[in-house]
């Protein structure tokens, strides 16, 4: 015997309950602008908003909250307007009117399950059905207290949360692990190329050294360097969307980047394929958001149909790869200010060409197999990431609906 749950049937020996019978909510607190901290003071605590919370990174601060309203590292906050159905945990603060504050007992519950569940797909979709409001999304405590939870035992719902965190936390590593490896990058692109300090000829800082400077177009810059544009050293692609009914689902043809929607952070992650592609970017082109969202430059890692809101730069010689990337990346700032567009913003072929910086070949090639390395590291680890985290999205639904059961995983 089994029964139906929003991951299909689960076996007899669970138990399903609403979320109501099962966990106490708390609706953050409402408060006032004029009553919000910009910065951390002797016994504020972050005030924990839908904004902030993806990145654990707070921007306002509050005093003198009830205890009821504020959460420990122990609670789960899920957010019940605009945003519906996102799922925190392990932070400290004040909830925000704009969340639940789930409170269960860890003596029958396990937390980490209890995050996974409610976190899943399935349940942020069915919430955002019974949620009411069409124009901002509004869930209530009699709605929420409805969604059905499907659990075992104890013992196995901590096994299955250790499954599925043992997944995120390789993942995490490797997110905290390219930030290290970006970060190592970007400073010496910026001490080489930006402050001119690469190392002379005794291995010491040129600039500060005293190596000669001369003038240019963009100021003072080493002797012997020249100033080019990207159209030097690189061809560039725009997109062009292909038409709408070549579109598939079925992998046929090329995966299709259209814009920010089929990228996830720095990895590529196209939704519809194309029978009909009209432009292509093949493996190593940097590839950008230039409708919208600009920016986001990252690596393909094979060949994609790329769309009206992409566009692609191919180095003209390997040696100048790194050095282009990360050029694009200083530049952008000032390429998202040149852009046109009264609805979207809009970067064209002419913008990105004349972006202009200085070059100079032999230090191109010190960087270049310095960072070269970094580079690949990154790309394995964004590679590694997709992989994991499709791995956990596959899972998630057969472990929760009791498909696999733990003792599967026993030797």
């Amino acid at each position: 015997m089994s029964f139906n749950t929003l991951f299909g049937k689960v076996p007899e020996d669970w138990t399903i309950s609403k979320i109501g019978d099962i966990a106490e909510l708390r609706q953050g607190l409402q408060i006032a602008s004029k009553k919000r901290l910009q910065s951390q003071e002797l016994g504020s605590i972050p005030l924990l908003k839908i904004t902030d919370l993806p990145r654990k990174v707070f921007s306002e601060y509050v005093k003198d909250i009830p205890v009821n309203y504020i959460a420990t590292k122990e609670d789960i906050i899920y957010t019940r307007t605009g945003q519906v159905g996102l799922v925190y945990t392990d932070v400290e603060g004040c909830v925000h009117n704009n969340c639940f504050k789930v409170i269960l007992d860890y003596n029958k519950f396990d937390k980490k399950y209890m995050y996974y569940y409610l976190n899943s797909p399935q349940v942020r979709e069915y919430a955002n059905i019974i949620a009411s409001g069409s124009v901002q999304k509004d869930l209530t405590h009699k709605a929420f207290k409805i969604i059905k939870v499907a659990y075992p035992s104890l013992k196995e719902q901590k096994a299955i949360a250790d499954i599925l965190s043992s997944l995120d936390e390789k993942i995490e590593l490797n997110n905290q692990m390219n930030e290290t490896l970006e970060e190592m990058a970007q400073a010496l692109f910026k001490r080489w190329f930006v402050d001119f300090e690469f190392p002379n000829e005794d291995g010491q800082p040129y600039k500060s050294s005293g190596g000669e400077m001369v003038e240019s177009e963009l100021g003072m810059i080493p002797d012997k360097w020249k100033i080019i544009t990207l159209k030097d050293v690189a061809a560039l692609t725009m997109g062009v969307s292909p038409s709408s009914d070549s579109y598939n689902n079925s992998e046929e043809g090329l995966p299709l980047i259209n814009g920010a929607a089929d990228f996830k952070g720095k990895n590529i992650s196209p939704g519809k394929y194309t029978s009909s592609p009209k432009k292509i970017c093949e493996l190593g082109d940097m590839i950008f958001g230039v409708r919208a969202t600009i920016g986001n430059t990252v690596f393909a890692d094979k060949q994609y149909a790329i769309g009206r809101g992409v566009a692609a730069l191919r180095p003209i010689k390997n040696v100048d790869k790194e050095v282009i990337f990360y050029q694009l990346e200083y530049a952008m700032e000032k390429l998202v200010n040149s852009a046109s567009g009264s609805v979207f913003s809009n970067l064209k072929k002419g913008d990105i060409e004349s972006v202009k910086f200085a070059y100079y070949q032999p230090i191109v090639q010190q960087f270049h197999n310095i960072v070269n390395p970094i580079v690949e590291k990154i790309i394995f680890n964004d590679k590694e990431t997709l992989n994991l985290t499709l791995i956990r999205d596959a899972l998630l639904p057969k472990l929760m609906s009791g498909e696999i059961r733990v003792s599967d995983f026993e030797s």
